[in-house]
């Protein structure tokens, strides 16, 4: 499916409630899963949940927790960094990074979780094109951010008394710990073949700060 498919779906279901869109059954294990929302809002899209790189075929959806005017209520994952840690330690070109690749078209759903879920709703969703130059200046941001959070990693990693990374933040991107328990009660710690050894004792991950969110509804 395509991006701008899904985003014709949604802006049909934008504003009706969750027990007019989902059965009471799903309504009923959203609560508890976190996540959930957003897996049943690609499953009404007809996608199928997979670990594939992108949601859609072009492009990437994000959904985020908000109240009724759209404003975040939290911060929005992007994506984990175990596997990506050394290009972002090299600097590799943004253009080229994993992270590029899953924030160049993103189309962005807030969820209104106010009141019970059965009252829950989808606002209309943004679409975010970096080729285009509406958002021209988000592409100049998050490439500026990108660098300077690969340069407070390194210094973290050559510079800390622990020799660990910690939280990197940009204007509108951030790194933070983001990790749980496997079968094994251990956290997954982040290795760097470049360093030669462990620089985290919990995976992390890429998220936009809410600031990122207030400034996109703001313009």
């Amino acid at each position: 499916m395509r991006l701008e498919d899904a985003q014709k779906k949604i802006d049909s279901i934008a504003g009706k409630s969750f027990i007019e869109i989902f059965s009471k059954e799903d309504i009923q294990t959203i609560i508890r899963n976190k996540g959930k929302s957003g897996q049943l809002l690609e499953l009404t899209l007809g996608k199928k949940l997979d670990s594939g790189n992108l949601d859609f075929e072009n492009g990437e959806l994000k959904t985020n927790k908000s109240d009724h005017n759209g404003k975040p209520l939290e911060t929005i994952f992007v994506t984990q960094i175990s596997s990506i840690i050394d290009e972002l330690i090299n600097k590799k070109i943004f253009e080229n990074t994993h992270l590029y690749e899953k924030i160049k078209n993103l189309l962005y759903v807030s969820v209104c979780k106010e009141g019970t879920p059965e009252n829950w709703y989808f606002l209309k969703p943004i679409h975010i094109d970096l080729s285009s130059d509406k958002y021209a200046y988000l592409l100049k941001i998050w490439k500026d951010d990108y660098y300077s959070i690969c340069d407070q990693l390194i210094n973290h990693i050559e510079h800390s008394k622990d020799g660990f990374i910690h939280t990197s933040n940009g204007k509108h991107l951030q790194i933070h710990s983001k990790d749980a328990k496997n079968s094994s009660g251990n956290y997954n710690p982040i290795f760097s073949k470049i360093y030669g050894r462990y620089i985290s004792n919990k995976n992390h991950a890429f998220y936009f700060k809410k600031d990122m969110v207030e400034e996109l509804r703001n313009r």
